[in-house]
């Protein structure tokens, strides 16, 4: 029994040394290919980060711009204000310098009447110098009865009242003009300097909508940088994604794992449990969040927060997290450099993991509004060779 053992002893040994390179092998290259998947994981989670910051500064970039133009449009609020208020300063100078003149010639007119009363005035003094002062007294005594007294009485005080009216009246009308002269320059000046105030206020609100201006375009272009940041931030994750699709297929090989990259071609699944309004297509569409034309790289499909997102096909998934304006993300691999992606997942709503072989129509998320969308929806993307196509087609 001894004899009969040795040999077979001897002989499992042989077939060990035969077969442990072999082992040695594959744990080597599995370890190198693990090794090379967790560099890439930290790559694509500070490329992922560097694009999510990027993206929050674009979004405070956005909000800024907004509150600027705002700003803007209330200036020129203020602008139009101002310049009806100039409209009523000019108004008002003109009626004032209308009443002004007016004011002014009566003047004129009044120190006329003056001057002739008083140049007749003067010609009765001269008369009654030439021809010998007669006094009030001679006119009356040299009355030839009571009634020729009382005639002359009444001749003396109509022209002594008329004499002091006119003065009087003269004097009054000076008074008056002149003091309404003086209101009246008085108020135009200070209607010139409101005039003055508001052209100052006008060209304050100028210049601060022209810094105003300045700022917006300053915006812009740091938001275009931005935007730049987050584009080359997210190739750099689509390039570190193919690197671990290519990875995982050949860590699925050295271990002889059966292959989930079953894609042949052929329509996908849909990839919501019921049929959804699609609300932007793929293609040039307008930004909901800037409002300008801008690529949209796939179809919207407007459902509940929650609903069910399925896999569209058999694949391995190569990415399960936050994605920069995809917000949370799934992306599958289907083999055959065919990629689906489903983005906008609501938080705690991925139910796969990287690395993971799903089955057409598993349910692999839940429908959110993470990342730039304005409301909740699933943002779903094939890729063919990173690059992304219209998903109808395959979906028809």
């Amino acid at each position: 029994m001894k004899k009969s053992i040795l040999p077979a002893i001897t002989a499992a040994a042989l077939l060990g040394t035969l077969i442990m390179p072999q082992y040695g092998f594959a744990l080597s290259e599995s370890e190198r290919i693990n090794q090379e998947l967790s560099k890439l994981k930290k790559d694509k989670a500070s490329a992922q980060q560097k694009a999510s910051d990027a993206q929050n500064q674009i979004g405070k970039v956005q909000q800024e711009k907004q509150q600027t133009s705002k700003d803007i449009n209330l200036i020129m609020n203020q602008v139009d204000e101002v310049t009806k208020k100039l409209t009523d300063l000019n108004n008002k100078v003109a009626a004032k310098t209308d009443e002004l003149q007016e004011n002014a010639q009566n003047l004129q007119d009044a120190e006329e009447r003056v001057a002739t009363r008083d140049q007749m005035l003067r010609s009765r003094l001269r008369l009654m110098y030439m021809n010998g002062f007669v006094s009030y007294a001679d006119v009356l005594l040299s009355s030839t009865s009571f009634s020729d007294f009382l005639d002359r009485l009444n001749a003396l005080n109509s022209i002594v009242n008329q004499d002091k009216e006119v003065l009087e009246a003269n004097q009054r009308d000076r008074d008056l003009i002149a003091e309404k002269k003086q209101v009246v320059e008085t108020q135009l000046a200070e209607v010139k300097q409101l005039y003055s105030d508001a052209e100052d206020t006008k060209a304050e609100l100028v210049a601060k909508e022209k810094e105003k201006e300045v700022k917006i375009a300053s915006l812009t272009k740091k938001e275009k940088e931005l935007e730049d940041i987050t584009e080359e931030q997210q190739n750099l994750v689509i390039s570190f994604a193919k690197k671990e699709s290519q990875l995982l297929a050949e860590q699925i090989k050295a271990q002889k794992k059966p292959s989930n990259f079953t894609y042949n071609g052929g329509k996908f699944a849909y990839p919501l449990v019921k049929q959804a309004t699609m609300t932007s297509d793929f293609g040039v569409r307008k930004d909901p969040f800037t409002g300008k034309q801008a690529g949209h790289t796939g179809i919207d499909l407007a459902v509940p927060k929650g609903t069910d997102i399925l896999a569209a096909e058999n694949g391995v998934v190569i990415l399960a997290g936050w994605w920069s304006g995809y917000g949370n993300c799934v992306i599958i691999d289907h083999g055959k450099g065919v990629w689906t992606l489903y983005g906008h997942i609501r938080d705690g709503g991925i139910g796969v993991e990287k690395g993971e072989s799903v089955k057409r129509g598993q349910k692999i998320a839940e429908v959110g509004a993470t990342g730039r969308a304005t409301g909740n929806h699933l943002h779903f993307e094939v890729r063919i060779n990173e690059e992304p196509v219209d998903p109808k087609p395959y979906l028809r």
